[in-house]
């Protein structure tokens, strides 16, 4: 597996695209091109995706708490 370190492949599932990179320790980093700041670990391609949507929903209430918060603090300005 050491000669597979940093191989970067891409996968998608016709829902997330996913940028897969063998990690030296095992598994993969997994990236998604169009959702920006989603990282995370797997050791499988399947468990890339369950991972990936994991993150994708994390991420998406984590902007929308800051949305919500910069909405407030400016109303609170006026």
């Amino acid at each position: 597996m050491a000669d597979e370190v940093g191989k970067v492949y891409t996968v998608s599932d016709g829902d997330l695209v996913l940028r897969l990179e063998v990690a030296e320790e095992g598994g993969f980093v997994v990236t998604a091109p169009m959702e920006p700041g989603l990282i995370t670990e797997a050791e499988t391609i399947e468990e890339a995706f369950f991972m990936a949507r994991d993150a994708r929903e994390a991420l998406r209430e984590v902007r929308q708490r800051f949305i919500d918060e910069a909405r407030e603090a400016m109303t609170k300005a006026i």
